[in-house]
């Protein structure tokens, strides 16, 4: 046999064995997650409470308490997570935000909110109306100069 045949085998046996293990690797994390879920749907409570601010910060700036940095992996406490400080009666404190309600929750604002631990997991807006904060998505460069291009041309604009 040449020498590029065995080593095609090679490459092939290692991407398979790969894929094998992504699987069952992807399979674990799965179920870690559904359990976390179930803990965060059976602790959930809902309270009122005044947004202050709203931000993307280190987890080790935010002002969480002791015990939350203990049982952070190690990788995880430099990513940047959003961050709601509220006013939760006479306290004021510092909460983890879902990243998918973290655009619509409203600032200065009263609110009814789901709260599991120190996770945030919806909003509901109490006084005024609700503002849906939908951010515009940023075009990019080959985007932008695709539509040039068509404009020039006199062609119709994609979307």
């Amino acid at each position: 046999m040449k020498t590029w045949v065995i080593v095609l085998i090679v490459i092939a046996v290692v991407l398979t064995a790969l894929v094998i293990a992504l699987y069952f690797l992807g399979k674990k994390a799965q179920k870690k997650q559904q359990q976390q879920q179930e803990m965060l749907e059976a602790n959930k409570q809902t309270v009122s409470m005044l947004i202050i601010d709203k931000k993307r910060m280190k987890l080790r700036d935010a002002g969480l308490p002791a015990i939350v940095m203990e049982q952070t992996p190690k990788l995880m406490r430099g990513s940047k997570l959003p961050i709601i400080k509220a006013k939760v009666g006479p306290k004021i404190i510092s909460l983890i935000c879902d990243d998918k309600i973290f655009d619509s929750v409203p600032v200065k604002k009263d609110v009814k909110a789901v709260v599991s631990g120190i996770y945030v997991l919806n909003v509901k807006g109490l006084h005024g109306k609700q503002t849906e904060a939908i951010p515009a998505k940023k075009k990019s460069r080959f985007r932008r100069a695709l539509e040039m291009a068509q404009e020039k041309a006199g062609a119709k604009p994609l979307k």
